[in-house]
């Protein structure tokens, strides 16, 4: 009896919540029917709810946007493009390349763009942009030593296929300023930074007149820049070259008598060899373009073989008989046409003339000169009395 009273009483409990249930879920569903949630993003959702008081305004369909198109250009022009020509710069040249004189060259200096002075602890760098030439700005390197009033200076130009990487370095710098010399560094045209807009084929050698000619002319404008700074000593100016830098060394000087002594090492002359059997030529599929006679006789008012026995200047020649360029004949026609007070030095291989000039004495010798010059103003030990010759060992011999 018990027990039945229990199943009893159970049951109507579980009915009593199982009815309560099903009122408060019926009466969920009427109010959701009555009030559906807005959808995210509609403009009942986003709009504030209206004041009972104020009707609502009705909703306009939104007005389309317009796209933002990209305004359309013209393409630009290639900075080596004249604009009103529609030719290349280099072609407008008006350049007389065969002659180491400016003569009728219409070149006109543009103002100087001067980049900021890096300070260092022995010396300060800037970098110049100069530009005589259209479509040809040239980086100039000026290198001062600290603490020394209008040094004089020495323009460094190395051979055609290297570049202003070596004139940024703190090592470097450091050696070519040591003992108060400034360093004035550039690269030869079509080189570097300076080759640019040009079909591929053309290179150094295949423009050999216009290469050397234009480099030997921008050394008359860098002199002339330096000389309105102010801050160099332009009568104790000397210069420094490299394989090609050697030959337009040898040239700049024959040609402007601001350049007290040339220093070169392997340079290039003897023409009618040099482009018949130097290495650097040979690799250009129109090597035998170089010495037909129409070339040859374009180059020959340039060749340095033929101004070295009328300098009268401290002048050194260094020659490494391994070096093929240049090949051996052109070594031995610069040898011969050597002026009296000209001292040679030949070594066997590099490594022989490392032994003898690295470490930075490499530049020990035009700075010795520069400090003759500035014991006795105007004069340089070049008499024309006193030549020497360096043998095969890198030992002094007497011609």
């Amino acid at each position: 009896m018990q027990f039945r009273e229990r199943i009893e009483k159970g049951s109507f409990r579980v009915g009593l919540l199982l009815a309560t249930c099903i009122f408060l879920t019926c009466s969920a569903l009427s109010l959701f029917a009555q009030n559906p949630p807005d959808k995210p993003g509609s403009a009942a959702q986003s709009a504030p709810p209206a004041s009972s008081s104020q009707p609502v305004a009705p909703q306009l369909p939104s007005q389309p946007q317009p796209e933002n198109k990209p305004e359309i250009t013209k393409p630009s022009l290639p900075p080596g493009i004249d604009s009103k020509t529609m030719k290349p710069l280099y072609e407008e040249v008006q350049e007389d390349w065969s002659s180491l004189a400016i003569g009728a060259s219409k070149l006109e200096p543009e103002p100087p763009l001067a980049l900021p002075v890096d300070v260092e602890d022995k010396f300060t760098r800037q970098l110049v942009q100069v530009k005589w030439r259209p479509g040809d700005a040239i980086d100039l390197w000026i290198i001062l030593p600290k603490d020394v009033k209008k040094p004089g200076a020495v323009l460094y130009l190395y051979g055609f296929d290297q570049d202003t990487d070596r004139f940024r370095n703190t090592q470097w710098d450091e050696r070519v300023t040591a003992g108060g010399v400034a360093a004035v560094c550039f690269v030869s045209a079509l080189s570097g930074q300076r080759f640019h807009d040009r079909p591929m084929e053309q290179w150094f050698v295949s423009e050999l007149q216009e290469s050397i000619g234009s480099t030997v002319h921008d050394v008359k404008f860098i002199l002339d820049y330096l000389a309105q700074r102010g801050d160099i000593d332009m009568d104790r100016i000397a210069m420094f070259g490299e394989g090609s830098g050697g030959a337009i060394a040898i040239l700049s000087a024959a040609a402007d008598p601001r350049i007290k002594a040339v220093d070169t090492l392997e340079p290039w002359g003897d023409w009618p060899d040099f482009l018949a059997k130097a290495s650097v030529v040979q690799d250009d599929a129109k090597h035998d373009d170089f010495v037909k006679p129409a070339f040859l006789k374009k180059v020959e008012p340039l060749d340095p073989v033929k101004y070295l026995p009328q300098l009268k200047i401290p002048l050194r020649v260094i020659q490494v008989h391994q070096v093929t360029t240049p090949p051996s004949e052109s070594q031995d026609k610069i040898k011969d046409a050597l002026p009296k007070q000209a001292e040679l030095l030949r070594f066997e291989d590099m490594m022989a003339m490392g032994s003898r000039l690295g470490n930075g004495r490499l530049f020990d010798w035009t700075k010795l000169k520069l400090q003759e010059a500035a014991k006795q103003p105007g004069k340089l030990s070049a008499d024309g009395k006193t030549g020497t010759q360096i043998g095969q060992n890198g030992k002094s011999e007497h011609p």
